[in-house]
Order: structure tokens, then C-alpha cells, then sequence
């Protein structure tokens, strides 16, 4: 049997077993029929048509005497979907077909739209050509493969100098440029808009606010006015791109609180899967921003709301509990507010396995040998790798001061041992990171004299975009990669280095401050704060003799195959289908049968 034809046989069961389930109520419910009068009975009848009782398990009976039968109804239904998840993931090889044949099979003609700030491909203008440009961002990174998979539309700001100059008159423009098999729908914003929502808001405000980095959250009332303007334009976008009124609205990050309820007030049967890919903070913390009240009511909006870890969703319910009017059922992670159910769920995100920018990659070690040739390296230098946005939150200051700890405590390492740091220039706009860059530039050149000779310095600094493909001969051209983030949603930086070791050789040191490390334990876990635990990691990556290095590669490459950014996807694409599903189940229900009761007044 197919995989498709054992899910539409699974289908059918749940199905059948679900109107089992309600069969059997409705036959409970007559016993109380001595006990409730008929118009009570037929408004919870109504409430219950209407979604509000037993054919919604997420929900309460307002009627006392049907609550024990609710409770049981809940947890057979949630046993029932636990089982089938469980075993729908288990059974699918996870990659871009598998993909295609769940939004085929499950999603069929239904339309998929993501919104995200940062889109997958820039048009720049470089000498009077354009040229294009994938930008090193984890959030792209990790959703372009999906688009490739499911041939929808991509919403984003427009920011590319050359952008406006390559799309048609309805601002759209195919990609990828070798293969389009997706389009980008581009949205353009001005100066002020720009300002007050991306730099001032969003990077000033909500940013270090979600990331424990120690520097203090700016909140201005303009710029927070910019913000609720550029998520309403952005909320009008999507009505324009969308074909039916039902779509399936993938809404990525921090950037849009507000749109997941901007959406759902003009498309009521969207389904809008929210994936908040930074860190939620406690409650405590998160009441420090003047609009948390709006913020999570608009991240209420949608039907479903990811995080990567149990931990940020814990938090974030914890923050709804306190300040917002709801009702939260703790077991199921499901907030009922206004009217609308949103489920909670954590989805680790990850890569795509094997990486399109593998492809035509050179061998390790031509790589090994071409990365120390271009960088004027002897060939048995010893290399450590940095691959970053110049970002305070990205722990590059202590990487650096755990370099200098290792030549002060083994100084043998002096003259064979060099850490290449890449970081892209990230919103050189904001005062904090020209501070930022300024202290990186000064903490490396210090070490660099302190420690370097002709020929020779510890730290290659370079702060200038490298397209992903000399990434990835980078990550295969050394002998570790060092992780240091003081605080990171997941960080794909890990897994990107892990699934280019094709040769299962190399070293991941890895902060215990990231998603990744929860799920990576075989890395040198390090608290990036304790500058000596850094160190002694360093020292001891460079000393790993090969046979431990082979048996921890192996090992988080095994996890990153099967854990890849194709199944966590299908994961949200299926839990949004069954929620289509009971949708549409309930909703015939309701139309056929609360129009015969009420006939029967």
C-alpha cells in the first residue's frame, strides 16, 4: 500500500472514529433529557453545532451536566490525533517530494502564502548589472527549500536597490532565478516606514527584549505607530494575493505581532500558522513593552503559533495568562480569547538535508586546501570558524576573548592555530551596532597584536557578505566550528556545519544558550559567559582524535536527516490540514443538523 493510499485509509478511520465518538455522546445526552428542559437543550445543541461544545474540543459546554462527557470526548480525540501524528512522521522519508504529496493529498487545492520580512532573494546593482543575492538569514534559509517544494507565493519588503526594476506591474518577479518554481510578492515601504517599524520597533524594541543580551529595549510611541501601519499594509497584501477567501497564511517572526489578527478580521476562514523564530522571554520580562497587551492579541489571532522550543511556549502562555482575559487549557497548550481557539505548539526548526549549496561542492580536502590558500595560510594551519550577522546577541566579543584565554593558558597553540570570523554587516543604521561593530574590530585587532607576528595573526576578521556556497566550503574547509550565541532561538548555523561534514570529521563547540543545543548534545556544550570553559572547549576540539570526532558527527548528522526543515514543516502543513479538516467536518454538521432542530420550535 502507497503512502498516500494508507493516510486516506487513516483518514477514513479517524473520520469514522470521530463520528463513533459523537454517536455515542448524542446517545449519553437523552439521559439527561428528563433533567434539561427543551429550550435549554437546544441552546447547547446550538453552542455545540456551533462549535462551541462537544464537536470542538478546545472549547467548554456552558451546560454542567455535559462537561464530564466533554473531558472524556477531549481526551479521546487527542489520543487519537497523538497516535496518527506519531505514526504519519515516522513513516514519511522526509524531503521535497514527501512535501508535494501532503500538500497534494492533504492540502489539495489549497492555496499556501508566507509572509516574512526578509525575502529569500535581493536584486542589487553592482556597476550597472544586477545582480542577485541570497541573504544570510536563518528564517530564509530555512523556509526558501519549502516554497521550492510547494510552488506558492512569498510576501516581503522589497529592499533590494535593483528590486523594483525586475518585477512585473503587479510587483512580482519568478525565483529561483536557474529554476523558478515560486514567485516573491514584493512590498514596498518608505524611509519612515522602514525606520519606525523594522530599525525602530522591531530591532530596537522587541528584539533585545526577546534576547537576554543585556542591552536595554527602546520603545518609542512613532515608532510603534509605523509598525501597526506597515503590518495593516502588509495584511492588504495578503487579501490582494490571496485566490480563495481559505488560504493557508504562513506568517514568519517578531516583525508581524499584529497580522495574524489583521488576517483573520479579513479572510475569517484563513488558517494562520504564526512561527515566532526568536526567543519568547518570561512574563516578567515581557511586561516591560508598552503594547504587550496588542501583541498578544495579535499573535492570538492565529490558529496556530510555533515556537522552537517547549520552553518559549511555556513562556508565552505564561505572558497571556497574565495580562490578557482568556482561558488556557495547560494540557493541550490551546488559548481560547475572543472567540477564536489558537494552538500552541513547539517546532524545532531546522535545514534542508543534503543542502542544495553542497551541490558541485568541491572535496574536503580540496576544500581545506583552497580556503588556507586564498587566506595566505600555511597548509597545516589549524582553523576555527565564526559564521554570524554582526550581532551583539552572536556572543563574537567572548568567542574572541576565549581565543586569547586558549593562547594564555596553551600557548602551543600560538602560530598553528587561526579563528576565521565571517559576519555579515546586520543594521549598520543603529547605533548599538556601530558600537557593536567598532568593539569587534578593536577586541581583534588587540588580540592580533598581542599575539600575532609577521605572517601570522589568531583572528582573520571579515565583515562582508559571503553568498552560502563559500560558506559551505568554509564549514568544510576547517577543523571547528564555534557557536557563542548569548541567546538563540535555535541557530542554524550548527546544523549547517554538521550536515557539510560529509567526511564526519570536525568539531561543533555549541552555547547552551541555543535551540541547537537541545538538540545537538554530541557538540561541546559551553556557557559562552565563562570565557575558561571556552577555551578548555577550544583546546580540547583541536586535540579530538579522529575516531571521537567521526562517532559525535555521525551522530547529529543522523538526527539533522531525520529531523530536517521538510518535516518541520509537514509537520505545521499537517496540523493545519486536520484543523481544515474539522473545519469543514463541523461545519456540515452544523449546517445539516441545527437547521432541522430549529425547524422542529
Amino acid at each position: 500500500m502507497s503512502f498516500l493510499q494508507k493516510r486516506s485509509s487513516d483518514t477514513k478511520f479517524y473520520i469514522f472514529s470521530l463520528f463513533g465518538a459523537l454517536a455515542a455522546v448524542i446517545s449519553l445526552i437523552t439521559v439527561f433529557i428528563a433533567q434539561i428542559s427543551l429550550r435549554g437543550w437546544i441552546k447547547g445543541m446550538r453552542a455545540l453545532l456551533k462549535g462551541e461544545g462537544l464537536v470542538n474540543p478546545f472549547l467548554h459546554v456552558g451546560t454542567p451536566e455535559l462537561r464530564p462527557i466533554v473531558k472524556d470526548l477531549r481526551v479521546l480525540i487527542r489520543d487519537l490525533e497523538t497516535e496518527r501524528r506519531a505514526k504519519d512522521e515516522n513513516q514519511i522519508s522526509w524531503s521535497p517530494r514527501a512535501l508535494k504529496e501532503i500538500l497534494n493529498k492533504e492540502l489539495t487545492g489549497d492555496e499556501i502564502l508566507i509572509v516574512s520580512n526578509r525575502e529569500p532573494y535581493i536584486h542589487v546593482k553592482k556597476n550597472d548589472q544586477i545582480e542577485v543575492q541570497f541573504p544570510a538569514s536563518g528564517l530564509v534559509t530555512a523556509l526558501e527549500p519549502i516554497m521550492r517544494a510547494c510552488s506558492g507565493t512569498w510576501i516581503a519588503h522589497g529592499g533590494g536597490n535593483a528590486d523594483r526594476e525586475v518585477v512585473d506591474k503587479h510587483d512580482h518577479i519568478k525565483v529561483p532565478p536557474e529554476n523558478p518554481s515560486y514567485q516573491i510578492r514584493r512590498v514596498w515601504l518608505s524611509k519612515e516606514e522602514e525606520q519606525g517599524y523594522y530599525y525602530g520597533f522591531a530591532n530596537e524594541g522587541i528584539w533585545p527584549l526577546c534576547h537576554i543580551a543585556h542591552v536595554r529595549p527602546v520603545f518609542r510611541s512613532q515608532d510603534w505607530t509605523q509598525y501597526v501601519a506597515v503590518n495593516e499594509k502588509f495584511a492588504k497584501t495578503v487579501v490582494e494575493e490571496a485566490k480563495t477567501d481559505d488560504p493557508v497564511v504562513l506568517v514568519q517572526d517578531y516583525h508581524f505581532a499584529l497580522l495574524p489578527k489583521m488576517i483573520r478580521e479579513r479572510l475569517p476562514k484563513a488558517t494562520v500558522i504564526t512561527f515566532w523564530h526568536i526567543p519568547f522571554p518570561n512574563s516578567e520580562v515581557f511586561g516591560i513593552c508598552p503594547w504587550r497587551d496588542e501583541i498578544l492579541d495579535g499573535l492570538l489571532g492565529s490558529s496556530i503559533l510555533g515556537f522552537h522550543t517547549r520552553f518559549h511556549c511555556n513562556n508565552f502562555l505564561d505572558s497571556v495568562d497574565r495580562f490578557l482575559e482568556c482561558r488556557i487549557d495547560r494540557e493541550t497548550s490551546i488559548v481560547s480569547y475572543k472567540g477564536v481557539s489558537t494552538a500552541i505548539n513547539h517546532y524545532p526548526i531546522s535545514i534542508e538535508y543534503p543542502a542544495k549549496w553542497l551541490e558541485d561542492q568541491k572535496p574536503i580536502a580540496e576544500c581545506r586546501k583552497h580556503i588556507r590558500g586564498i587566506n595566505g595560510f600555511p597548509k597545516d594551519r589549524m582553523l576555527g570558524i565564526g559564521i554570524d550577522r554582526l550581532d551583539y546577541t552572536k556572543g563574537i566579543l567572548e568567542r574572541f576573548l576565549a581565543v586569547e584565554r586558549l593562547f594564555e593558558l596553551e600557548p602551543k597553540w600560538i602560530g598553528k592555530f587561526t579563528f576565521v570570523q565571517i559576519a555579515a554587516p546586520s543594521r549598520t543604521s543603529l547605533d548599538q551596532y556601530q558600537t557593536f561593530d567598532a568593539a569587534v574590530r578593536s577586541l581583534a585587532t588587540k588580540i592580533n597584536k598581542r599575539f600575532g607576528k609577521e605572517g601570522y595573526e589568531p583572528i582573520c576578521l571579515k565583515i562582508e557578505h559571503h553568498e552560502p556556497r563559500q560558506v559551505y566550503e568554509y564549514y568544510r574547509g576547517v577543523d571547528l566550528c564555534f557557536i557563542s550565541s548569548l541567546h538563540d532561538g535555535m541557530n542554524l548555523v550548527a546544523k549547517e556545519f554538521v550536515a557539510s561534514r560529509d567526511d564526519e570529521q570536525g568539531v561543533l563547540i555549541l552555547s547552551q544558550f541555543t535551540g541547537a543545543a537541545r538538540e545537538l548534545p554530541e557538540a561541546l556544550i559551553v556557557n559562552p559567559y565563562n570565557i575558561d570553559q571556552c577555551a578548555a572547549a577550544l583546546h580540547i576540539a583541536l586535540e579530538m582524535p579522529m575516531g571521537e570526532q567521526r562517532d559525535r558527527i555521525r551522530s547529529m548528522r543522523g538526527l539533522i536527516q531525520e529531523f530536517n526543515v521538510f518535516r518541520w514543516a509537514g509537520r505545521m502543513l499537517l496540523d493545519a490540514a486536520r484543523l481544515r479538516q474539522r473545519t469543514r467536518l463541523f461545519g456540515h454538521i452544523q449546517d445539516r443538523y441545527l437547521g432541522k432542530a430549529q425547524s422542529k420550535l
